[in-house]
């Protein structure tokens, strides 16, 4: 006859936690960590207990941040031009992108501690978050062109071909030759790289597209600035690896 000490340490590992799905999350930053990931525990706990799989979190998190991005877009003209209030569009943004941002932190945690991971998910995930991404900054970019049509095409292209530096590293920091620039996490540095944490990016943005969606060329110029900063120091951090 089993013991009761057995029998309960089966029903824990059956049954887990929200806090055992945050444990296992891959970080982000000073807002995601404590923000998105805890949403992301949440979702992932209410996923496991219905017995979906991580994909179907991964493809929500596509079909939402799609429809969001696309919604945006198509109403950025009439937000423009005063025939529309811009605060509902904003907080369908603010709102669609942080969900959706939870649920891509929640796919990884229910994979993870249900062993439900495969490669083909991870590829998976990384494809759903390019194509989410993309939309994002179309939404972004459609903004500021309709808010402001002098938007410098070169501005655009720029914000657009940085703006995936910050996908591309977090892919490279997964694998075995994953390096930092800076490891150090105390306040002052991950206050500073606030800038790079996702969910915070999206809530600014969110917030911009609320009360001042004129601004949005100057988010898109600020992000261009820091996404092409870090690109430039990235590569000379590596290229001094390589040749020493």
């Amino acid at each position: 006859m089993p013991s009761t000490t057995s029998t309960t340490s089966t029903t824990e590992l059956s049954r887990p936690t929200v806090r055992d799905f945050h444990r296992t999350n891959r970080g982000g930053g000073l807002f995601s960590e404590p923000i998105s990931q805890w949403f992301g525990a949440a979702i992932a706990l209410g996923a496991q207990r219905l017995g979906l799989p991580p994909t179907a979190l991964t493809l929500t998190n596509l079909v939402l941040g799609l429809a969001v991005s696309a919604t945006v877009i198509a109403l950025a003209p009439a937000v423009a031009a005063g025939d529309l209030p811009a605060w509902p569009v904003g907080l369908l943004a603010l709102l669609g992108w942080q969900l959706a941002y939870a649920l891509d932190c929640a796919d990884g945690q229910l994979a993870r501690v249900t062993g439900q991971g495969s490669a083909a998910g991870a590829r998976l995930d990384v494809l759903c978050d390019v194509a989410a991404q993309i939309a994002l900054v179309a939404s972004l970019s459609a903004v500021a062109v309709a808010q402001r049509p002098d938007t410098p095409t070169w501005l655009v292209a720029v914000f657009t071909g940085t703006w995936m530096v910050n996908l591309v590293t977090s892919v490279m920091q997964a694998g075995p030759n994953a390096a930092s620039m800076i490891t150090s996490r105390s306040l002052p540095v991950r206050l500073v790289k606030l800038v790079r944490d996702y969910g915070a990016v999206i809530f600014v943005a969110g917030l911009v597209l609320t009360l001042t969606p004129a601004w949005t060329i100057w988010l898109v110029a600020a992000f261009t600035v820091v996404n092409g900063g870090f690109l430039l120091a990235s590569i000379a951090f590596s290229a001094r690896a390589a040749l020493r």
